[in-house]
């Protein structure tokens, strides 16, 4: 019943009016205040005039020769209104405080790269603070676009033109698969061998959707028999013949978690190599300490 209702709502006064009534307030009188502000006491009477007209109640009782008087309804407003100008002056202080540089980072890669990236960022910029952060492309998106992150390693899927991009690597993916599967033996295979097995790939849709148009590209199509969210399950599936899983990451060893022996085997298609970025916001503020962090970086 409400949905072609439409409120809006204008800020009349300003936060210098603001200052202004609680100006007065602190120092008793129009007099004092004007001093204090820095504003002529005419001014200073004809601006808190309108702020009351606006908020169509009276704040002080000003008598002629007399001091000033807050009433009910002033007392409230200028409490509010200290809180706010707090606000505001917190605002504008927490501008001038570095708060920490936040590295993101694919969380399927983040155990190889993140860890090194920070320690390095530390040795090179002791002066500045750093914090990683590992999440799925989606959530990588969001926080740069937002600020909550400044940069992040990840491939590149699912950021969109409005993000700068600088390579850091390219990378081939590898297959895991059970010590007596049939390509077990083999030094390496194409993606042409892997489509005769079923596949276990990761089942975040964007993972999925960037290895399937990996298979696009040599014109192939995957039979698909499980779909997992950790690297992890992926290589325990493998290590028990479920199906051959397909990762850019390559843990050393050669056990899944559950102390079953798998085989890993580099995938040798040209058209299955990846590239790892430095990607951030294009909105973002380039200054030279962020470019230093890039480079560092890149």
């Amino acid at each position: 019943m409400f949905e072609n209702i439409s409120i809006s709502f204008m800020l009349y006064n300003t936060l210098r009016q603001y200052e202004y009534i609680v100006g007065i307030a602190d120092a008793g009188s129009l007099t004092g205040a004007a001093a204090k502000l820095n504003v002529s006491q005419p001014s200073l009477s004809v601006a808190v005039t309108r702020i009351e007209e606006r908020l169509k109640s009276p704040i002080f009782v000003r008598g002629k020769g007399a001091a000033i008087q807050i009433t009910p309804f002033g007392h409230n407003i200028i409490a509010q209104a200290r809180r706010l100008l707090d606000l505001a002056a917190n605002l504008e202080e927490d501008q001038g405080n570095a708060r920490p540089f936040v590295l993101g980072c694919f969380e399927d890669i983040a155990p190889w790269y993140l860890a090194p990236a920070l320690d390095q960022l530390n040795s090179l910029f002791p002066e500045a603070t750093f914090q990683g952060r590992e999440a799925r492309f989606s959530d990588l998106a969001r926080d740069l676009a937002e600020g909550r992150m400044d940069c992040a390693i990840s491939y590149d899927v699912g950021f969109e033109d409005g993000f700068m991009r600088r390579k850091i690597r390219e990378i081939a993916p590898v297959a895991f698969v059970a010590t007596h599967h049939p390509l077990a033996s083999k030094a390496s295979v194409e993606l042409a061998e892997l489509v005769e097995h079923p596949m276990i790939l990761f089942s975040e849709d964007l993972s999925e959707g960037f290895m399937r148009r990996v298979f696009e590209r040599v014109k192939l199509t995957p039979t698909v028999a499980q779909r997992v969210a950790s690297l992890e399950m992926m290589r325990s599936l493998a290590a028990h013949n479920i199906g051959v899983g397909i990762s850019y990451s390559c843990p050393p060893g050669n056990m899944s978690y559950d102390g079953k022996a798998l085989v890993t085997i580099p995938i040798s298609t040209p058209e299955a190599l990846a590239e790892i970025n430095l990607i951030w916001s294009g909105l973002r503020k380039c200054d030279a300490p962020f470019e230093a962090i890039l480079d560092a970086l890149a």
